[in-house]
């Protein structure tokens, strides 16, 4: 979206925001919630957020989701070579290492979890939004702004503090991550080829060992489903440490993101907001382009309204760090 239509976009004066609903939104939003509770000197340096699907009953997700997932294999290298292809971006400076590469299956005491890489467009929306960033350290003006918008924009925008992201999936045992594994082995070996897609989207209960089907989930299913999107983000109590030599992140803060099931009930909240947002607030956003939602609605009352509808956003803990 962004290659083919954003300088149409500007031209045109037409505002796109990619991305809009789950997980995108809450990863955006969870990341920025986690980034502001680091209160200077202190600094993050790397979010590493996980994902947990709970339910009273079984967890089912819409056939659509699936079909996304697998057709999203059958087009990752054209994906990797249009990225390639575009220019760099600016890249934030960060304090300290990256994300640790530590084990394929991750046990995370603190919030309950077994947990496994999820390779999702997170970790892209996120890095776009932070370039984004870089490049407009108060964020982007509005077209018709007020000037109270403005401050409260720069206000926001200073309290934000880049780090280094990631997204996991996790499940409280370590069979669910298992599952998690073979499906994924499924869909990213049967999705690189027209048989094995049909395969795929032909049987999708099969293939997902129940996660998915093609009526999807029944009311009751909805109903009892819920979402956690953990926070963990590691970092130092004062930055100028790491000038100093010290490269070991002595603080942790734990802030959490959750609310009803995804499908059905989270994505259409998200989504609806982010439209009445757009519309009721056309002034103090951009005059045009295509964004993440990140970038154009932090500053916003978004992730008020989201609040208001279901969607929590909670710090759980501060703590210290042992050397």
């Amino acid at each position: 979206m962004e290659a083919e239509y954003h300088e149409k976009a500007v031209e045109k004066g037409s505002l796109v925001v990619s991305a809009c609903g789950f997980d995108s939104v809450p990863a955006e939003l969870g990341l920025l919630f986690n980034s502001r509770q680091w209160v200077p000197p202190a600094a993050p340096s790397s979010i590493q957020a996980y994902l947990s699907l709970e339910s009273e009953k079984r967890v089912v997700g819409n056939f659509g989701t699936f079909e996304s997932a697998v057709l999203g294999v059958a087009n990752a290298d054209k994906l990797v070579e249009l990225r390639r292809s575009r220019p760099r971006r600016a890249r934030p400076t960060i304090p300290g290492p990256g994300l640790p590469k530590g084990p394929i299956i991750e046990h995370q005491k603190k919030i309950g979890l077994w947990a496994v890489k999820l390779p999702s467009a997170d970790s892209i929306v996120v890095r776009r939004t932070l370039a984004i960033l870089t490049e407009n350290p108060y964020g982007l003006p509005g077209v018709n702004e007020s000037d109270k918008h403005g401050m409260e924009r720069k206000n926001f925008w200073s309290t934000v503090k880049p780090a280094h992201f990631g997204v996991k999936l996790g499940s409280k045992s370590l069979l669910g991550v298992f599952r998690f594994i073979i499906v994924g082995i499924f869909i990213g070996l049967l999705g690189k080829t027209a048989f094995g897609r049909w395969l795929l989207l032909k049987f999708p209960s099969v293939f997902s060992l129940g996660w998915f089907r093609k009526n999807g989930p029944t009311e009751d299913e909805v109903a009892s489903a819920t979402f956690k999107m953990w926070f963990i983000g590691r970092g130092f109590s004062d930055s100028s440490l790491v000038s100093q030599g010290k490269i070991k992140p002595d603080m942790e803060i734990i802030t959490r993101v959750m609310g009803p099931e995804i499908g059905y009930l989270t994505t259409p909240i998200i989504l609806l907001q982010c439209a009445i947002v757009l519309l009721a607030q056309r002034g103090n956003l951009p005059n045009g382009g295509v964004f993440t939602p990140g970038i154009l609605f932090g500053a916003t009352d978004l992730q008020e309204r989201l609040q208001e509808n279901g969607i929590s956003f909670d710090v759980i803990s501060k703590s210290t760090l042992s050397s």
